[in-house]
C-alpha cells in the first residue's frame, strides 16, 4: 500500500512545542504555579508568539493549563474524577444527587434541539431548572434541565415563591412520576458565557456536554443538558470499569 498525503504531512510547529512544554511542566513546575508570560516563553523556546498560544491552548483543552481571570495561566492539577452513571434509574433531584437547585422558570422557547427532543410545539411551556454541581469546594458543571410542563401541572404556580423554592418544587413533581429509561450523549464543546460565569471559566473555554433524556409516560418528559469543566474533569460511567472521556 502506498504513503497517503495524510502521513507525508509534517507535525505541525505548535503540536512538537506542546511536547516540549509537557515535558516541561512536569519537571520545572509545581500545580498552581503561574506560567511566564507570552513573550518570555516565546523567546525561551524560539518561537512565534502565535505559535505559542497554539500549543498552549492545546494544553489547555489537554487539561495540563489553566487560564484564570486576573491571574494568567496556571498548571492545573489532575482531574477530578466524576461519577455519570447510566445505571441510576432516578429522576434528577432524588436521593442522593450530586446536583444543587438554583432556580427555574417557565418558558415557550427552549432551545430547539431541546424542544425536538421533548417533541414540543410552539406555545409548549417548558419548565427550565438551573442546578449546579461542586466538588471539593469547586464549581465543577452547570446543568439546564427541561421539564414539559403538562408532565408536572401542579408546578404552574411556583413563579411566586423563591428561586430554590421553585426549582425544588419541579425536582419534587417528577418524583411522582415512573421513570421509564434514560439515556445519554457525551460532546466536547466550548462554554458560553453564561456557563463560563457559573464555572468560573473564560467564555470559550473546552467542556464536556452531557445531554441526558428522561422518559415517563411512553414520551420524554424532561432533558438535562450538563456542562462539565473539560479541564478539570474526568466522566467516568458505570460502577465497575469506568470509561474517562478526557477532553483532546
Amino acid at each position: 500500500m502506498g504513503t497517503t498525503q495524510l502521513e507525508t504531512v509534517p507535525e505541525p510547529k505548535y503540536w512538537h512545542l506542546k511536547t516540549v512544554l509537557s515535558d516541561a511542566l512536569d519537571s520545572e513546575f509545581r500545580v498552581g504555579e503561574i506560567l511566564p508570560n507570552e513573550r518570555d516563553l516565546a523567546a525561551r523556546f524560539g518561537v512565534a508568539r502565535a505559535t505559542l498560544r497554539q500549543a498552549l491552548e492545546q494544553l489547555e483543552l489537554e487539561g495540563r493549563l489553566q487560564r484564570r481571570r486576573g491571574v494568567g495561566t496556571t498548571v492545573a492539577p489532575p482531574r477530578v474524577g466524576i461519577a455519570v452513571d447510566p445505571a441510576r434509574h432516578t429522576w434528577p433531584g432524588a436521593p442522593g444527587d450530586d446536583w444543587q437547585p438554583v432556580d427555574a422558570v417557565e418558558t415557550e422557547a427552549p432551545p430547539a434541539a431541546v424542544a425536538r427532543l421533548l417533541e414540543t410545539t410552539p406555545g409548549d411551556r417548558v419548565h427550565i431548572v438551573r442546578r449546579s454541581r461542586v466538588t471539593h469546594g469547586q464549581p465543577v458543571a452547570a446543568e439546564l434541565l427541561y421539564v414539559r410542563a403538562d408532565a408536572v401541572p401542579d408546578c404552574s404556580g411556583v413563579a411566586s415563591v423563591s428561586a430554590p423554592a421553585r426549582a425544588a418544587a419541579v425536582l419534587h413533581a417528577l418524583q411522582a412520576l415512573e421513570l421509564e429509561s434514560q439515556d445519554r450523549t457525551v460532546e466536547l464543546g466550548s462554554a458560553r458565557a453564561e456557563d463560563a460565569r457559573q464555572l468560573d471559566r473564560l467564555p470559550g473555554a473546552p467542556v464536556l456536554v452531557v445531554t441526558t433524556r428522561y422518559v415517563a409516560d411512553g414520551r420524554t418528559t424532561a432533558v438535562a443538558v450538563s456542562t462539565y469543566r473539560a479541564d478539570t474533569c474526568r466522566l467516568t460511567f458505570g460502577a465497575s470499569d469506568p470509561v474517562a472521556l478526557l477532553a483532546g
